[in-house]
């Protein structure tokens, strides 16, 4: 691998933002390791890698288990010597009222969108400190509004907002860069939905990939840290 080229680990990326995020990357030159819980993901790193020859490595990995993350950041070391970027994107939501909301909803919810991302970084802060990397989360407009039934989603976007600032402040010295994406409404698989002309109003999975490369481009004296996107308009039903 040429010595100037980035390698991106990106959790998340069997489809909706993880995936479009991947292929921004990839149209930029990046090497792109993507991880998920099931097989899934490697059908995905070979439609990638057709289209981007061996410039993709899919990995099976649960953010809710850190053996798993140290596992995946270390397939991405062998393959390719380093990381460079950490991009925290995997995500679920469960939504109910707190009298109906389940202590397994509540659990999976905050196991996989904060505490994830901790096992994560965790897993790579050696090798972005090394790299003089950049790390990104993928939070939600839900970190900064709640809403009803939202109770677990927002504690868990609440959280990871507040979890991205601090770390911002802590590898700052080491010139790690550190941002958190914070989108609305987005056309995605997320919560049972299946993206199609109905969306077409909301945030695009591209749009979120052009976000990602702009901010990997920002001149490196300044430091997007946190960025707060949503539909131009709002629906009109």
């Amino acid at each position: 691998m040429p010595k100037m080229e980035k390698v991106a680990y990106i959790t998340g990326g069997s489809k909706g933002i993880g995936r479009s995020i991947a292929e921004a990357l990839l149209q930029e030159g990046y090497f792109v390791a993507i991880s998920g819980r099931s097989e899934s993901i490697h059908e995905v790193g070979d439609a990638l890698n057709s289209r981007h020859p061996d410039k993709v490595l899919s990995i099976i990995s649960d953010v809710r288990n850190f053996n798993e993350e140290q596992n995946a950041i270390g397939q991405v070391v062998s393959k390719w010597g380093k990381v460079d970027v950490l991009i925290a994107n995997a995500g679920v939501g469960h939504f109910a009222s707190i009298d109906e909301l389940t202590t397994d909803q509540w659990n999976d919810v905050i196991d996989i969108n904060l505490t994830g991302v901790f096992h994560s970084l965790k897993a790579s802060v050696e090798e972005l400190k090394k790299n003089k990397g950049y790390f990104i989360s993928i939070a939600s407009l839900a970190g900064t509004n709640f809403f009803a039934k939202g109770s677990a989603y927002n504690a868990s976007k609440f959280g990871l907002v507040g979890f991205t600032q601090a770390v911002m402040l802590d590898l700052r010295p080491y010139e790690v860069k550190t941002t958190t994406i914070m989108p609305g409404s987005v056309s995605t698989y997320f919560n049972g939905n299946t993206p199609s002309e109905k969306d077409h109003w909301k945030i695009q999975g591209e749009d979120l990939g052009q976000i990602v490369v702009d901010v990997l481009k920002m001149p490196s004296r300044t430091l997007p840290s946190k960025i707060e996107v949503r539909p131009s308009f709002p629906h009109k039903k």
